[in-house]
């Protein structure tokens, strides 16, 4: 049995107070970071961030910044584009494809049937 979180769990989120709490013990108890961090039930390499972010940012380096995503995935669900985004649309995908055929392969099907072939085996003409 390894270590850490079993397969299929989820990571923990940690909230800015208990990083602050558990960055606080370290600088004003004298706490060994190691010993800490197995006390606290996380990585040494995670406590080591936390510490330099709150060194270098103060509280708001603890802040949980949310994630961007993809931006084009609201665009290719988006049912009323106006006729720039959809044009812009249109310029990517084909984008993609264009890249896609450079490396040698095509991608038939969509979605979760989606199949890449390499274009060696296929003809293009």
């Amino acid at each position: 049995m390894g270590i850490g979180i079993p397969k299929g769990g989820s990571n923990r989120k940690w909230d800015k107070e208990d990083k602050l709490r558990i960055v606080k013990r370290y600088l004003n108890e004298g706490i060994g970071r190691i010993a800490l961090a197995k006390e606290e039930n996380i990585s040494g390499g995670m406590l080591y961030i936390w510490i330099q972010k709150y060194l270098d940012e103060g509280e708001q380096g603890l802040v949980n910044n949310k994630k961007k995503g993809n931006h084009y995935a609201a665009i290719h669900t988006s049912k009323t584009l106006s006729e720039v985004d959809r044009l812009r649309l249109i310029v990517a995908k084909q984008e993609v494809e264009i890249e896609r055929l450079k490396k040698g392969y095509l991608v038939k099907g969509a979605g979760a049937n989606k199949e890449f072939v390499i274009t060696k085996d296929v003809s293009l003409k």
